[in-house]
């Protein structure tokens, strides 16, 4: 019998509860156009690297994506009421400022339990261009083996809204484009920093294209 006290099994029920308030959101206000979604594996680890240039794009992604998604999230997000509401819907909490310990195992614990796992690689929100990115995602996907799929969220900071400016205006378009899944890892197994940084390179080499590739087919 399963143990539904269990925290990992709280999570997943958590993730789909929030996917389940994403589409409702995200669909309710706005029209996301979704390509690609069958590029998601159905079922397995995973996880979605997600260009971040506007602070709709996690929730875009949680009510478009065709999977529960646990997404690594700035511990300054979780104040307030936002922080028993985000650990109920499955989202884990990063300290960006050192070695967060505790938020690598939380993220591993997922991709171990075959869940979908969201991480803005950039680190945090700027030109959603994937020009910079951090190491961290290299070393999830090279030490749990998991596929890393790309994705583009385009349109959510092109316009200023007029009822809340920090969001796209009520019932604009907002394109979310998947991309092939890929192995980050050279097939060798190795967690060495040489291997890391080789597997960083390769990540943004795929991400760069996917963006440069959802761009043109968006017009965005």
């Amino acid at each position: 019998m399963t143990d539904t006290s269990a925290p990992g099994v709280t999570t997943r029920r958590g993730a789909a509860v929030g996917r389940g308030i994403g589409i409702g959101l995200m669909y309710g206000l706005w029209k996301p156009r979704v390509l690609g979604a069958w590029r998601v594996p159905a079922s397995g680890p995973v996880i979605l690297a997600v260009n971040h240039a506007h602070n709709i794009d996690g929730p875009m992604l949680m009510g478009t994506a065709p999977r529960p998604v646990h997404f690594l999230i700035k511990k300054e997000a979780f104040v307030g009421p936002l922080d028993p509401f985000l650990r109920g819907i499955g989202q884990l909490k990063v300290d960006r400022s050192g070695a967060d310990r505790t938020a690598v195992t939380d993220a591993l614990g997922v991709l171990r339990d075959g869940g979908v796992l969201g991480i803005f690689p950039e680190g945090s929100r700027g030109e959603g261009d994937f020009a910079a990115l951090r190491a961290g995602l290299a070393y999830f996907a090279v030490r749990s083996g998991a596929p890393i799929v790309p994705v583009a969220v385009l349109g959510g900071a092109e316009r200023q809204g007029r009822l809340i400016r920090a969001l796209p205006p009520l019932r604009s378009r907002v394109d979310v484009v998947f991309g092939d899944a890929f192995e980050a890892g050279d097939g060798s197994g190795r967690r060495t920093r040489k291997a890391l940084d080789e597997a960083t390179v390769r990540i943004q080499e795929r991400l760069t294209a996917h963006l440069a590739g959802a761009r043109r087919l968006t017009g965005r």
